[in-house]
C-alpha cells in the first residue's frame, strides 16, 4: 500500500534499509561459506522481484529476456529485458489505474510472454498473484477464485466464456478480465507487414471496443507512463508481506493455499546458482506450466535473475522443431519428460543398428575421461543435435528419475542432475552441483545454502521424515491455519517425506509419509523404492506399488503393482499381435529377478496389468489414492 504521512515513509525507508541489509549478508554469507559443493559464488543481492528484474535490466538491458512465436508458422520473435520492462511497468500501471492496487489477480493459461510479464507486473507492485491450474475443472477454479478473493482474471482465449459467466453470476469478487490472447496485432504492430490481421490466433471480429485485452492494456499503460504516470515504477515492495497464493492440489476438497513472500522466492534465486551454474548467455527451454512454483522460479524467474533468455515451445507435439530453432542451453523437467527423450535417442540408435556400438562406445569413454579423453563426441554428435546442438544442462525435478538416465546424459557432454523441492520451500531445497565428480545423483541433491535440515521419527535404519527451516520457507496456508500449524512447528515445515541425510548434506528419499505399506509382521516398505526397481524393467512403462488387503481383514499383507506397458518395448520381444498372457509372462519374468534380490517382506506378490493410463494430477503424478488406479 502507498506511504502518504512522513512517519509511514520514515518507516517504509527503515524497512528497505533492513531488507537491503538482509540481502547483502546473504550473499556475504555465501561467499564465506567453506562448504565445497558451493561453487558459483558471484550472486547480488536483491530484496524483492521488482528490484530483481530492474536489476536485471539494468546490467543485461540489451539481452533477450524473451523469445516466442506469436503466430503459427512464423519464427521466434525476441524481446529484450529494456523491453520486457516497458511492457511491464505498463501493465502495473494501468492495473492501478483501474482500481487493482493491492487486490488479488490471477493468471491461467498456457505458459508465453503474456503470462510472464502479468505476474512481473502484479508482484512488482500491484497486488497479490494467484496463478491457477489450467487443468482444472470449471468448478475448481470458482472455488479457488472464491477462496482467493479474486478481482481481476487473465486468461487464455478457451478460458473466455467461463470467467465471464463467473463474473455474470455474481458469486465471486471478479472485477476485471483481461484476455492475453486476444488483439495481439496491437502488440506486433510494428510488424504488421508479417502479421495478416485477419488470422484468426490474433485477431477475432467480435472484439468490441470496450473490450479488455492484455495488448490492450500494455498500449493503455504505456500510454499513462508516457504523460508521466510513475505509481507503479514508484511502487513501495516489502519483502516479507504475502505475494503469491499458489494453490497445491488439483482437487478442491483438499487444496491449499501456499502463501509465498518476495523474501522467500529470492532466497531461493540467491541460494541454488551457488551450486548449479546460470550463465546470461544460456537460453532457458520452457516446457513445463508456469503455474507449477517449480516453472516459475527456476525457469522462470531464475534466467531472469541471472540475465539468460526464456524460450517458449509451442507444444509437446513441436518439442524437437522448437529444439532445432531455439537451440537452447538449459532444459527443466519432469522424469517422465527426460525419460521420454532418453528412450527416443536409443530407439533411433536400435532402428540405425547403432545401439550395442553406442553403449560400447560410452563404457570405454567412462574409462577414458577420467584422464581427459572424451571419445564420444563425434559420434554422440547427431544426438546432440536432437536438442538443438548446444543443451549444457538438463535439471530433472518434481519426482524421482533413474540416476543411470541422468548418467547416460552426462556420458554424451550435457550436465544432468536431479533437484527437490516443494511448493511450501518456493520450491527449492537442495540441488546436485553441475560438476560431475561432485554429483551424487541417487541422491536429490545437496541442501540449499541458508536452509537446514533434520530428520525426526528415525527407524532401526536412520530413515525418518524430512524437515526444513530457512527464510524460503512459506508464510503459511491461505486461511488455513490448522493445516499450517500441523508442517510449520517451531519453524521447521515437515515435508511428509522420508528419508536421511548424509555427512556432506547431500539429501535421499525414500517415500512419503502417508503412502508407506505396514506388512503384518511390522515391516515397512516404501512404494517408491520397488516402483523405482520395476522402472528399470523395459516393458514396464508406469508403475504404483501398493498394499493389497487380505480378505475380511484390515491389514495390507501382500505387495502389489498396477503397471503399464511400453508397447514397444513389448513389440520388439512378442511381436505385433501378442496377447495379454505373454506381456504378463515376461513382465512376471524380469518381478522374479527383481525378488530375488529382496527381502521377503518387500517382494511383489500380485500384478496388474493396466491397458489405460493411470489418473494423474495436473503435475503428471500418479492419484495414488484412486481406487480405479489399483485394480482398472
Amino acid at each position: 500500500m502507498a506511504r502518504n504521512t512522513d512517519i509511514m515513509e520514515r518507516d517504509f525507508k527503515e524497512i528497505k534499509k533492513k531488507e537491503i541489509q538482509h540481502a547483502v549478508h546473504v550473499i556475504d554469507a555465501i561467499e564465506k561459506n567453506p562448504d565445497p559443493y558451493l561453487k558459483y559464488k558471484t550472486g547480488r543481492p536483491i530484496t524483492d522481484i521488482k528490484q530483481m528484474f530492474e536489476s536485471s535490466v539494468s546490467k543485461y538491458s540489451e539481452n533477450v529476456a524473451f523469445m516466442q512465436k506469436f503466430r503459427k508458422g512464423e519464427g521466434y520473435k525476441s524481446i529484450k529485458y529494456k523491453e520486457a520492462l516497458e511492457d511491464v511497468n505498463a501493465i502495473g500501471t494501468a492495473l492501478i489505474n483501474r482500481g487493482l492496487k493491492g487486490k488479488r489477480i490471477s493468471i491461467i493459461g498456457e505458459t508465453n510472454y503474456q503470462w510472464e510479464s502479468t505476474y512481473l507486473a502484479v508482484i512488482g507492485g500491484v497486488g497479490i498473484v494467484v496463478p491457477l491450474d489450467k487443468e482444472l475443472s470449471e468448478d475448481d477454479l470458482k472455488n479457488l477464485v472464491q477462496d482467493a478473493e479474486v478481482s481481476a482474471v487473465f486468461y487464455g482465449k478457451k478460458y473466455d466464456k467461463m470467467f465471464k459467466d463467473m463474473k455474470a453470476s455474481g458469486d465471486t469478487n471478479l472485477e476485471v478480465l483481461v484476455n492475453m490472447d486476444k488483439d495481439m496485432v496491437l502488440y506486433l504492430e510494428d510488424e504488421q507487414d508479417i502479421f495478416n490481421t485477419d488470422d484468426e490466433d490474433l485477431h477475432h471480429e467480435d472484439y468490441s471496443g470496450n473490450e479488455l485485452s492484455w495488448a490492450k492494456l500494455v498500449k493503455e499503460g504505456k500510454s499513462q507512463v508516457a504523460e508521466g504516470d510513475r505509481q507503479f515504477i514508484d511502487a513501495e515492495i516489502i519483502a516479507d508481506d504475502m505475494a503469491v497464493i499458489l494453490y497445491t492440489s488439483g482437487t478442491t476438497g483438499f487444496a491449499k493455499g501456499v502463501m509465498l513472500s518476495n523474501t522467500n522466492l529470492c532466497e531461493n534465486l540467491m541460494a541454488a546458482p551457488t551450486i548449479l551454474e546460470v550463465r546470461s548467455t544460456d537460453i532457458f527451454f520452457s516446457v513445463l506450466p508456469v503455474h507449477h512454483t517449480y516453472e516459475c522460479t527456476c525457469a522462470f524467474l531464475m534466467p531472469l535473475y541471472k540475465g539468460s533468455a526464456i524460450a517458449f515451445m509451442e507444444g509437446l507435439k513441436y518439442i524437437t522443431k522448437n529444439l532445432e530453432e531455439v537451440r537452447p542451453t538449459m532444459l527443466l523437467g519432469v522424469p517422465v519428460l527426460i525419460e521420454t527423450l532418453y528412450k527416443r535417442i536409443w530407439k533411433a540408435a536400435r532402428e540405425g543398428g547403432k545401439d550395442k556400438t553406442l553403449r560400447k562406445l560410452l563404457a570405454i569413454n567412462n574409462k577414458t575421461r577420467k584422464f581427459g579423453l572424451d571419445i564420444s563426441k563425434p559420434f554422440t554428435k547427431d544426438i546432440l543435435k536432437v536438442f538443438g546442438g548446444r543443451m549444457r544442462v538438463i535439471i530433472s525435478g518434481g519426482a524421482a528419475i533413474d540416476p543411470d538416465i541422468l548418467q547416460f546424459f552426462n556420458d554424451i557432454g550435457i550436465v544432468a542432475v536431479q533437484g527437490y523441492g516443494l511448493t511450501e520451500c518456493s520450491p527449492m531445497a537442495a540441488l546436485n552441483p553441475d560438476v560431475e565428480k561432485d554429483m551424487r545423483n541417487s541422491s536429490v541433491g545437496h541442501l540449499l545454502p541458508g536452509m537446514e535440515v533434520k530428520i525426526i521419527d528415525k527407524d532401526a535404519d536412520g530413515i525418518g521424515e524430512i524437515c526444513f527451516k530457512g527464510p524460503n520457507v512459506m508464510m503459511g496456508y491461505y486461511k488455513n491455519q490448522k493445516a499450517t500449524d500441523e508442517v510449520l512447528i517451531d519453524g521447521w515445515f515437515h515435508t511428509g517425506d522420508l528419508g536421511y541425510v548424509d555427512d556432506e548434506n547431500f539429501i535421499y528419499i525414500t517415500g512419503r509419509k502417508k503412502n508407506v505399506i505396514i506388512t503384518d509382521n511390522g515391516k515397512n516398505v516404501f512404494p517408491e523404492e520397488l516402483e523405482y526397481e520395476l522402472s528399470k524393467i523395459p516393458y514396464i512403462s508406469e508403475s504404483m506399488v501398493w498394499g493389497a488387503t487380505a480378505e475380511g481383514t484390515s491389514n495390507s499383507n501382500t505387495i502389489a503393482a498396477t503397471v503399464t506397458i511400453d508397447e514397444d518395448e513389448v513389440k520388439l520381444v512378442l511381436g505385433d499381435d501378442y496377447e495379454q498372457k505373454d506381456v504378463e509372462k515376461i513382465i512376471w519374468s524380469e518381478i522374479d529377478k527383481l525378488n530375488d534380490r529382496l527381502p521377503l517382506f518387500k517382494r511383489i506378490k500380485k500384478l496388474v496389468v493396466r491397458d489405460h493410463e493411470f489418473d494423474k494430477t495436473t503435475g503428471k503424478k500418479i492419484k495414488r489414492f484412486v481406487e480405479e488406479n489399483r485394480e482398472a
